[in-house]
Order: structure tokens, then C-alpha cells, then sequence
């Protein structure tokens, strides 16, 4: 089974650069999106033989996340539950037969953290929300989480110190999340690989020079990392300053 998840930074602008033609060269059962920006009404889609599902934010031009999957989902939900959390468009939820799949934007703390009270207390309901799945069958939670975890994860660690997404608390809950029971499978199949990032600034060339961080992930249940094949980031990719990320998954024995 293939999975893909990408921060498309606007869908209708990312149709015009290549979208369709890397879906179709991707092949994946599912491909999961955030930063669509749109309501779905505001665009004519057609992707022969998958289902789309949409999450949108409330705010028009905002957020928003999208699920299309060709294998057929027992139940999709959107959101936490959670009143707080729930109008940005920001989760959308795909229960399978053997795992739960969660495509997630988590929200940005902004220049100068001016939002990490609110995204300290998302981290610990999205934590929270996660656990609970865990405890019903295995997660493979997907998605832009806007944080380089470890300083290999982005290319200047020391400059980048204490700013959005590289914030002392922001690692601190993506390292609480990982000892909940759930495993980076990138870190976990390549623990040393440099250089292997998912966002670009759009400034200073930063994409040219591989100036980057890799916050775009693919996390799983532990029990599910027997099944995990592969973990490929398609940083050749362009049509938005993040690239595609893909799992290869085995099926059940």
C-alpha cells in the first residue's frame, strides 16, 4: 500500500504545477493534503477511481485539509471533537480495517510564538485524540506537524533556535507524542541521513541551496513498524514549498 501526504500551499495553484501529473506518476492508494485553501466547491476535480473527502476551514482561503483515498474507508471524520480546534479545517480522520490514517496541518506558532499558548494545548488534545485511536487499533497519523524535531532535521539548527517549529516546547510535544507509543518512520529507517528535508522558505533560494526542514511526516503506531517498507521524501518535486512524502506499506502477512 502506498501513502502520500503534501502541504500543497493552495490546491488551485499547485494544479497548475504538476499536481495531477505527480498523482498520477505516485500511483497511491491514498493521498492526503493540507493547506488546500479552499472550499470544495471552488473547484472542479477529477481523479478517476479515488473518493474525496474535505475538511475545509471556516475562514475562506485558509488551512483546510483533504483525504482521497481508491480503497474504501469504513468511516471519516473531521476534526477532534474538540469546539476549540475543530473550525480551521485542520484533521480529517480515515478509519480503515487494520489502522486508523489521520491527515493533519497542525497549527503554526507564528512569528514570535505569538500562538504557542494555543498550539501547547493542541498538541496535548491532538496527543490526547491519537492515544485514544491507538487503544481501538494501530495509527498512521500523516501530515505537515510544523516542527524539525532534531537538529538534523533542518539545515541551521543554531540560527533557527527558539523561532516557529523549532521552538524548545514544540520539540519537547513532538518528542512527548513519540514516547506515547508512535514512531517518525523517516528518523526510524534512516537515523543519521542529512540533508533530507520537506519545506523550503521561498526566500534566499533556500530550495536551490537545500536550505530546509523536514516537517512534513509520517508517524505510526510502533506496532505498525513492522509493516513500514519505506519512507520516501520526493524532494524533486515542486508545485508548492513543501514536497510529497510517501509510505510504502506491506500488507498484513
Amino acid at each position: 500500500m502506498r501513502l502520500v501526504t503534501w502541504n500543497v500551499n493552495g490546491l488551485r495553484s499547485c494544479l497548475g504545477k504538476g499536481f495531477l501529473d505527480f498523482a498520477a506518476r505516485a500511483d497511491a492508494d491514498v493521498i492526503c493534503l493540507q493547506e488546500t485553501k479552499l472550499q470544495p466547491h471552488q473547484i472542479e476535480l477529477e481523479l478517476p477511481g479515488y473518493t474525496l473527502y474535505w475538511n475545509s476551514a471556516e475562514k475562506k482561503g485558509y488551512s483546510g485539509t483533504a483525504v482521497f483515498t481508491r480503497v474504501e474507508p469504513l468511516e471519516v471524520t473531521c476534526g477532534l471533537g474538540i469546539d476549540r480546534h475543530d473550525h480551521e479545517g485542520r484533521v480529517i480522520t480515515a478509519e480503515f480495517s487494520d489502522f486508523y490514517l489521520v491527515c493533519c496541518y497542525t497549527p503554526n506558532a507564528q512569528e514570535g510564538l505569538a500562538r504557542i499558548d494555543y498550539r501547547m494545548e493542541w498538541e496535548d488534545d491532538f496527543r490526547d485524540y491519537l492515544m485514544e485511536l491507538d487503544r481501538v487499533k494501530p495509527v498512521i497519523l500523516c501530515g505537515d506537524l510544523n516542527v524539525a524535531h532534531e537538529e538534523i532535521d533542518l539545515k541551521n539548527p543554531k540560527t533557527n533556535r527558539g523561532s516557529a517549529g523549532f521552538s524548545d516546547q514544540e520539540r519537547g510535544k513532538m518528542t512527548a507524542l513519540l514516547s506515547s507509543g508512535f514512531t517518525d518512520t523517516f528518523r526510524a529507517l534512516y537515523p543519521d541521513k542529512t540533508g533530507a528535508y520537506t519545506w523550503w522558505s521561498y526566500r534566499f533560494n533556500a530550495r536551490k541551496n537545500n536550505a530546509g526542514w523536514r516537517i512534513d511526516y509520517f508517524i505510526v503506531s510502533d506496532r505498525l513498524m513492522p509493516r513500514v517498507e519505506d519512507q520516501i521524501i520526493h524532494s524533486e518535486v515542486t508545485g508548492s514549498d513543501h514536497c510529497p512524502v510517501e509510505l510504502v506499506l506491506r500488507d498484513t502477512p
